[in-house]
């Protein structure tokens, strides 16, 4: 049987691959589906995604006992999220617009920051118990 903590840090692993599969969909849709020329713009659209499912499921399944109002949560993780997605398509926008390099590495170098510090942003900021 698991102890809390390890729980929650399964759970926070299953939800962000959830959540990251759900931007990269999107993003790989944006680039080659929809022929969107911008990395860096497509990222952003994806981000929207990824940020809703990724709240979702930490209100829900990661975090589930936190009491605050889903408002106030939602505010506190916009604010932090926004932020991950500002870095996250500034990686993208420099590595594939400006660079070259091909968007999928791009987008595992950003979103390998961004796993680094979600975790404590979210246990520390948005869903403290």
């Amino acid at each position: 049987m698991m102890n809390k903590h390890a729980l929650e840090l399964f759970r926070y692993g299953v939800n962000g691959i959830v959540a990251t599969a759900v931007h990269y969909a999107v993003l790989t849709f944006s680039l080659l589906v929809l022929s969107i020329e911008s990395a860096g713009w497509s990222n952003f659209i994806a981000a929207l995604f990824g940020i809703t499912t990724s709240f979702i499921g930490s209100r829900y399944f990661v975090f589930p006992k936190t009491g605050e109002f889903f408002i106030k949560q939602s505010v506190k993780f916009g604010a932090l999220y926004g932020t991950f997605a500002v870095m996250h398509g500034l990686v993208l926008f420099l590595w594939t617009d400006r660079w070259g390099y091909d968007f999928r590495q791009g987008f595992v170098l950003a979103t390998s920051f961004q796993v680094l510090l979600s975790y404590l942003g979210n246990k520390l900021f948005v869903f403290k118990v």
